[in-house]
């Protein structure tokens, strides 16, 4: 499985920014898809997590302003996010979990400006 983000870069404080993680492999066959991210120095926390029966679970911190979505064809997983804050600076990373293996994508930076 390959994961591939894409749709960071530099947005405005109070704007809005769609991230798009596109697999290699069918999502129908992942049991989770995440997006997780890293603010420098700090530790990875998690933005979204959806199951394949659509439970969706996000961050205390995007509750009401992020949405998880995903298109089975192709097989691609969304966030997009709304009202950005300054500080949030972070590089976000697509999660997948197939079975007992947990894939990581490389990650693209979203940079909040005030």
């Amino acid at each position: 499985v390959q994961l591939v983000e894409s749709g960071g870069g530099l947005v405005q404080a109070g704007g809005s920014r769609t991230l798009t993680c596109t697999a290699s492999g069918s999502i129908l066959s992942f049991n989770i898809m995440a997006w997780y991210r890293q603010a420098p120095g700090k530790q990875r926390e998690l933005v979204a997590s959806m199951s394949t029966r659509d439970k969706i679970n996000y961050g205390d911190s995007v509750k009401g302003r992020f949405t998880v979505s995903r298109d089975n064809r192709p097989d691609r997983v969304y966030l997009q996010m709304r009202y950005l804050k300054p500080e949030e600076i972070h590089h976000y990373y697509c999660v997948v979990v197939q079975a007992i293996q947990t894939f990581w994508g490389q990650g693209t930076q979203v940079t909040v400006s005030p």
